[in-house]
């Protein structure tokens, strides 16, 4: 027996009770037809068995031989009707499996097995955008499938910004990528979602099949919440993704030089660094499945993210930091990997972690995941061209602010350098435990 095949008999299943109680059921069934034919079946059974060994005695030269030959036999018949039973069972269940859920791929035990992890798995609640938190929900849907992504809906540029312009709709770009990223399969569906209208495409230049489809659904339904649930079905994502307030919000950032600057996208471009965040409004409410998810969670994660423009601005809305500060989960900020230019330029580890402190108007979180691997010579000379630098990651620090560090090697290597989604769900996971 394959190792996969062991998965039907992990807790949490819930199919050994059901084969024993179909097990029950036959035998019950058989009982009932013996006695409605008052013992009829029995006695064709006595005249079977006589006839059979009657056919063993003269094959065998010896009692003892028979004995063998009737034990052998009995447990040759044992065997073969319960792997028939056993092999039409799997059947029926995969049949039902491929109709129910025409999407899952694998056995019928992976899908069993996908199953469970969705009921049992630990209950993870992420906060951010962009690129980062979809990297993350990447890896965390590898363990558990009860996951709430809670995503900033402050973007003003690209395709997302043409569309809250133009439709009056919430910005859906972060929305997609962290639908994306929890897909059961990301395979042909989520590829299509992500395909980007080249220039030269018309008005449909720039925009993503994606971003088109939550605008459309959003007028379809009425309602942005409801055309992410809608679209969630589609993708038979593992878990939830929510917008940090349904209301229609801006960023506005004082600078260092005392300016006043609207707009994500002219907050990052303005050269001056960023001394605070607002909301424009501000004292805007969040969904209310949103609280209740992070005082339901196991594990609460910040970031990572942009820190001005993905993490922060889902703390400037004043019930998530409430929550935040009292719900009994475990609550783990993870640092970027790279500075950002605009945004967190020469910024260490501590000084991400100072930044969010003033934010949320004081601590929010208990660990500070840190990467101390160095990426090769080549990439950072790459991203140092784009005036990014490896974030410094000033761990003594940090514990002296009175935060526990989680220090390792979390970054994955291609073109870019970017948190491994494997390695950083494990850690994030292991604290749970």
């Amino acid at each position: 027996m394959s190792e996969g095949r062991w998965r039907w008999l992990l807790p949490g299943m819930h199919v050994k009770r059901w084969l024993l109680l179909s097990s029950v059921g036959v035998l019950i069934a058989l009982i009932g037809v013996w006695i409605a034919l008052s013992g009829a079946p029995a006695r064709w059974l006595d005249s079977l068995y006589q006839a059979i060994d009657t056919q063993i005695r003269a094959l065998t030269p010896t009692a003892r031989a028979a004995q063998v030959a009737r034990l052998g036999l009995g447990l040759l018949l044992i065997a073969s009707g319960l792997g028939i039973w056993w092999w039409g069972l799997r059947r029926a269940w995969r049949t039902l499996v491929g109709i129910l859920q025409p999407r899952a791929s694998g056995r019928v035990w992976d899908v069993l097995s996908r199953y469970a992890l969705m009921v049992y798995g630990r209950r993870v609640v992420a906060i951010g955008g962009g690129t980062g938190l979809s990297t993350m929900l990447r890896g965390l849907k590898r363990y558990t499938a009860n996951i709430v992504a809670i995503v900033t809906v402050t973007d003003d540029g690209g395709s997302s910004g043409r569309l809250r312009q133009e439709l009056g709709i919430l910005p859906p770009g972060d929305i997609r990528n962290c639908l994306i990223a929890l897909a059961d399969a990301e395979g042909t569906m989520t590829a299509l979602l992500q395909h980007r209208f080249k220039d030269g495409a018309g008005n449909l230049s720039g925009h993503s099949v994606g971003n088109l489809l939550i605008a459309a659904m959003t007028q379809i339904k009425g309602d942005f919440e409801q055309a992410i649930q809608e679209i969630s079905k589609v993708l038979a994502i593992r878990g939830r993704v929510l917008p940090s307030t349904l209301s229609h919000v801006n960023l506005r950032a004082e600078m260092e030089d005392g300016t006043y600057v609207d707009g994500e996208t002219a907050i990052v471009a303005y050269p001056a660094r960023i001394r605070r965040m607002h909301l424009n409004p501000p004292n805007v409410e969040p969904p209310p499945e949103a609280i209740e998810a992070i005082k339901q969670a196991d594990v609460v994660v910040l970031g990572p993210g942009s820190l001005f423009t993905s993490v922060i601005p889902n703390l400037l809305v004043p019930r998530i930091v409430d929550a935040l500060r009292t719900t009994e989960a475990i609550r783990v900020y993870v640092c970027n990997v790279m500075t950002q230019p605009g945004e967190t330029d020469n910024f260490t580890a501590s000084d991400h972690v100072r930044a969010i402190e003033a934010h949320a108007g004081g601590r929010v979180f208990d660990y500070v995941l840190v990467n101390t691997a160095t990426p090769s010579p080549e990439l950072l000379e790459r991203y140092r061209a784009n005036g990014q630098e490896l974030v410094v990651p000033d761990v003594d620090r940090i514990r002296q602010m009175g935060y526990k560090v989680i220090a390792g090697d979390f970054i994955s290597q291609t073109d870019y350098v970017r948190h491994d989604p494997v390695r950083l769900a494990t850690a994030i996971l292991r604290l749970a435990k």
